[in-house]
């Protein structure tokens, strides 16, 4: 049976708020977590961008049972792979066998902003190759160089490692991504009931490895307040995917955002109080091969979503609440 877990918002919530929304999803039941690693957010009226590495900290120091991966982090540009091979390898001790890094090619919204230039698809996905065996080769242990393409690292060592390392999930949306997933990969991240993507990935080699899907929610009392929390919150919600990774600031995406109506959003987002259709959305990611399922809750009443998931949702995949406990 699937596992279903919840989506920490770092565009949304803040860092106080993404804490405390671990811990009631623990509480709730969710076996998981992803995280979001944005410099900005996707506009101004989400509002947040707290430090990811902070937070997972003080989730590290805060819960007990809870899984947490990163959903996900770019090692291109803004941080060099060494950084986040310390980074990661720190959140493992905190978290032993609770924790894993999630990355992916990034989008030029949070990468931009050293000032280098936003590479080419193709080049990203060289440049994520290559910063995964740095990362690997720094908790390999002992000390370390590599010259290599894109990545230079001089005479570092990693001093706090885990005992085991940490698993490398890897981001993708479409075949040639899917493929180097499987290759570089402990398992697969992807949005949405990405079929032909998850089907890519076991054909490439990874099919034995484990398969993340998101899904997209708004749960309101009413149909009609979801729709217009979601679309006030969340436009880009259907905006196509090469437009998400080359905008650069927030101010785009909300010009973007401008022609999304209420009803075009709600093909992408499953809004309001009905059991039914959260249900159908994560049994759609299942049926296309996802083992996990991470659920992103638009706006504020995150409350309300838990209660609501602890009471129609969970049960339904045999989990329990611990608010109890």
């Amino acid at each position: 049976m699937v596992e279903v877990g919840y989506f920490l918002t770092s565009e949304e919530q803040s860092a106080t708020e993404l804490v405390r929304f671990a811990q009631r999803a623990e509480r709730a039941g969710f076996t998981f977590a992803l995280i979001s690693d944005h410099y900005h957010p996707w506009t101004d009226a989400q509002g947040q961008s707290p430090f990811v590495w902070s937070v997972i900290g003080a989730i590290a120091a805060t819960t007990k049972r809870l899984r947490l991966g990163t959903g996900v982090t770019c090692p291109l540009i803004r941080i060099h792979p060494a950084i986040i091979a310390q980074a990661a390898a720190t959140a493992a001790i905190m978290m032993p066998g609770r924790f894993f890094l999630g990355v992916g090619t990034g989008e030029n919204l949070n990468e931009h902003i050293t000032g280098r230039k936003w590479p080419r698809i193709a080049v990203r996905q060289e440049m994520l190759e290559e910063a995964v065996q740095v990362i690997r080769l720094l908790w390999e242990g002992g000390m370390k160089s590599h010259r290599g393409r894109y990545y230079r690292v001089e005479n570092a060592r990693v001093y706090t490692l885990p005992k085991e390392s940490p698993a490398i999930y890897v981001a993708a949306a479409g075949p040639q991504s899917a493929e180097l997933a499987a290759r570089i990969g402990d398992g697969l991240i992807t949005v949405g009931a990405e079929e032909k993507t998850i089907k890519t990935f076991n054909s490439s080699g990874g099919r034995k490895k484990p398969k993340y899907a998101q899904v997209t929610v708004c749960w309101a009392k009413s149909e009609k307040e979801a729709r217009r929390t979601a679309l006030g919150v969340w436009p880009i919600a259907p905006l196509p995917w090469p437009l998400i990774v080359e905008l650069a600031i927030p101010r785009y995406f909300e010009e973007a955002a401008e022609l999304v109506t209420e009803q075009k959003l709600a093909e992408e987002v499953v809004c309001g109080p009905d059991p039914k259709k959260h249900l159908e959305a994560i049994q759609k990611c299942a049926d296309a091969g996802a083992d996990y399922v991470s659920v992103h809750q638009i706006g504020k009443d995150q409350e309300g979503f838990f209660r609501f998931y602890e009471r129609e949702i969970l049960p339904e995949f045999g989990i329990k609440s611990r608010r109890a406990a």
